[in-house]
């Protein structure tokens, strides 16, 4: 168990802790030079009930933003309150953060308590418990002790003791993080820091990552509880002692984060619910500048409130908490804010949403995700953000940002039968109802589409994404198609989806035309084949008619219209496409290279692609993305590669070039005219 002091400045924290444990926790010269505590200190106590971790805070109002970063990892407060003085302006400050941050177990210690008669015991005892009501520690035991004549000592070991015994700390099981509260070089081991383990647990030989700097690192030993230690857990005081590149006593500060790395997700733009004390004099209004302490960083952030103009004092409300630099967070944490004078407490709260937006935050349905996502529990969270706009989420950050275990995500999915998608390393998931009516809006929308063009192959992929109630991000989308078309429901070819049962034939005399023209776009032409006048020469047949095929060819994926008139086979227009990839691999490339590229393929002579005809199929390309030019210069750009089909190697032309070995093309050619 940790245990927390709390109090005003010279009641006796240290000296009391001292008489507990025999540490004098004031460590730094200029403590012992001025007897008062400036940063935290520590202290171990062996006792039955395991080892109790005690942190004594500064109580000087100029030190309470050292107090804040060790009262955020405490199980329990020990709250320290001089007979001789009572409480305090710093006891009621103190009393409030404990307040802020959820401590609610807790003892007060009436310490000097030789100083005082029983007359004044008790009136300064009536005085703590007035201090202590309305607040999570009323009705907290008081003790009277005297760190110099012994008085209470035993007693208040003894209760330390038992709670300790009955302390059911949050062990929870989630990924590992530790607060660093100091950094600092060791002589013979090299960087160490110390801290209270959050959440999860972390062992010897553990990569970490110190967040928000995004340092890598690997754990070389561990003390927990001040023992040497193969592991340390949840709740656990430690020091870990950390190498790797870069890793150094300067490189990590308060306020850092050592956690998994699969965490480190920085944020600075926090929507919270946040409860303004009492003692506020004027409403929190936009953009309110504070102090936010969390953890054991200190950072500025300004507060927008999302429920109305302004958050009045002693009222609870949303905000949005905007900080001047990315921190290390997790949805529930919880956080305090002081004035930027660092003159006095303004409230607290817990996150919610770590990717708030920076517009529409106060819209009825961003409203509605922030309620959905303050759920405590994940599963209820979860539950209730899948059924708001855009009904699908990120399930893999979802847990991350809750720092649940690794295995959260696949639990979750299972717990409420979520259909997910694996896309990119991003696992996106939707409620089996929006899954359904995805499918069946799916369905119902290329059935219409077919039953409006019959005589088209399919519907665009990103045409028909756009026009869905269920829009989910690109990648995920075609991992839905995919899974439909192994269902047997569509089909997907290239950049068209269809239905599987849609199928598209052309008219009795198309056919017939098509076999003979076909030939003559393959062989050894495939790369120059001839235009439309040029084949309606060849065969007598009037230009309009030959356009009219192509251009119903080219909307069923047959044919593309590279230049005016000059049609190429798919198959052929997708080899292209991966000469292009090739020749990019290296970085940029020439229209000399692609044309030398080509001719390499199509030989030279009366098949010799030409610079012209080069250049017509690159700005081809241009026009539809897979190129993208600079200068003489063109790069690929590879989310468009799958445009024409899967791009097909030169090994592979002979598929194309199947259609139609050139004695094959003459004779059918020949047959036609006769």
């Amino acid at each position: 168990m940790i245990i927390g002091t709390a109090g005003h400045i010279d009641h006796g924290k240290t000296a009391l802790i001292g008489a507990l444990t025999g540490v004098d926790t004031d460590r730094l010269k200029e403590e012992k030079a001025r007897g008062i505590s400036i940063d935290l200190g520590f202290a171990y106590l062996p006792t039955e009930a395991g080892i109790l971790g005690f942190i004594d805070v500064p109580g000087h109002e100029r030190f309470i933003h050292t107090m804040l970063a060790g009262a955020s990892g405490i199980d329990f407060a020990l709250v320290v309150v001089a007979a001789d003085d009572g409480v305090m302006p710093q006891t009621r400050e103190h009393l409030a953060i404990l307040d802020l941050l959820g401590v609610s177990h807790g003892i007060v210690a009436l310490a000097k308590a030789d100083l005082a008669d029983p007359a004044r015991r008790a009136a300064v005892s009536a005085g703590i418990a007035a201090a202590l009501a309305g607040t999570a520690l009323e009705g907290a035991p008081i003790l009277a002790v005297s760190a110099r004549t012994g008085e209470g000592i035993a007693e208040l070991r003894a209760a330390l003791v038992a709670a300790a015994a009955s302390f059911a700390a949050e062990r929870q099981s989630g990924r590992f993080r530790l607060s660093v509260d100091r950094s600092f070089a060791l002589s013979g081991a090299g960087t160490v820091v110390t801290g209270t383990v959050v959440s999860g647990a972390v062992a010897v030989g553990d990569r970490v990552t110190v967040s928000p700097s995004g340092l890598a690192a690997r754990v070389r030993s561990i003390h927990a509880q001040n023992r040497p230690a193969e592991r340390g857990s949840a709740g656990d005081r430690c020091a870990l002692n950390l190498a790797g590149d870069g890793v150094s006593a300067q490189a990590i500060a308060r306020g850092d984060v050592v956690l998994d790395p699969s965490l480190h997700a920085p944020t600075d733009r926090i929507d919270a619910s946040l409860r303004v004390l009492a003692t506020e004099t004027k409403p929190l209004g936009t953009w309110f500048p504070a102090r936010l302490h969390h953890g054991a960083v200190e950072v500025g952030a300004r507060v927008v409130p999302l429920d109305a103009e302004a958050l009045l004092p002693g009222a609870e409300g949303r905000v949005q908490l905007v900080l001047e630099r990315p921190i290390a967070a997790a949805v529930r944490d919880r956080f305090v804010l002081r004035d930027t004078s660092a003159r006095r407490t303004i409230g607290g709260g817990r996150f919610i949403d770590l990717r708030a937006p920076a517009r529409k935050r106060r819209t009825p349905e961003r409203l509605a995700v922030i309620d959905a996502a303050a759920e405590a529990d994940p599963v209820a969270a979860l539950a209730g953000l899948v059924e708001l706009p855009p009904y699908h989420l990120d399930l893999d950050a979802f847990a991350r940002d809750r720092a649940l275990a690794a295995e959260a995500p696949a639990a979750l999915a299972s717990a409420l039968g979520l259909v997910t998608l694996a896309a990119g390393g991003i696992t996106f998931a939707l409620s089996a109802a929006r899954w359904t009516a995805l499918r069946a809006e799916i369905v119902d929308r290329l059935a219409a589409y077919h039953a409006a063009n019959p005589d088209l192959a399919g519907l665009g992929v990103e045409k028909l994404r756009m026009e869905l109630a269920v829009r989910l991000p690109k990648p995920a989308f075609l991992v839905a198609l995919a899974r439909l078309a192994q269902e047997g429901v569509l089909a997907v070819e290239g950049a068209w989806v269809r239905l599987a049962g849609h199928e598209v034939r052309l008219a009795e005399r198309d056919e017939r035309l098509w076999e003979v023209v076909a030939p003559m776009l393959a062989g050894p032409e495939r790369f120059r084949p001839p235009r439309v006048r040029d084949i309606a020469g060849r065969l007598g047949e009037p230009e309009a008619d030959i356009r009219r095929l192509f251009k119903l060819l080219s909307r069923l994926g047959k044919v593309d219209e590279v230049a005016h008139d000059h049609f190429f086979l798919r198959p052929v227009v997708s080899a292209m496409v991966g000469y292009a990839e090739a020749l990019a691999s290296g970085g940029e490339f020439s229209a000399a290279a692609f044309r030398d590229r080509i001719e390499g393929e199509a030989g030279t002579g009366e098949h010799a692609v030409g610079r012209k005809v080069a250049i017509q199929i690159l700005e081809f390309f241009d026009r539809h993305g897979v190129t993208l030019r600079r200068g003489d210069l063109r790069r690929i750009n590879r989310h468009r590669l799958d445009l024409f089909g899967p791009a097909e190697r030169s090994a592979s032309d002979e598929g194309a070039a199947k259609i139609t070995a050139p004695s094959e093309g003459r004779d059918a050619e020949e047959s036609y005219l006769r």
